[in-house]
């Protein structure tokens, strides 16, 4: 079983100004310059997941997710149940749906 210390969580949303684009934000890994700021964007957008990441093999799960943003943002349909099974690999036992 992850403890606590071993998963990252993370939101992915849709920025409500501006560009509409799909934006992800890691919260376990904000420090006190840009927490504020980067929760305060992550509210003003439309949810569309959020979940927790292993820390274990992190980067590999960022790029991965980076990679399905740009799709979604190059018009891309997605749901949010796709977006899960594309991330499930990275996705703690204890918290998979």
């Amino acid at each position: 079983m992850a403890m606590e210390s071993d998963k990252i969580m993370f939101e992915v949303y849709r920025e409500g100004t501006y560009t509409g684009k799909y934006r992800v934000v890691y919260y376990t890994e904000l420090n006190e310059n840009n927490k504020e700021w980067e929760i305060n964007r992550a509210m003003a957008g439309e949810h569309f997941y959020d979940g927790f990441l292993r820390n274990y093999r992190k980067e590999e799960a960022k790029d991965l997710i980076e990679g399905l943003l740009k799709r979604m943002n190059e018009g891309e349909a997605m749901t949010p149940a796709q977006f899960e099974r594309e991330i499930s690999a990275f996705i703690p036992e204890t918290t998979a749906k």
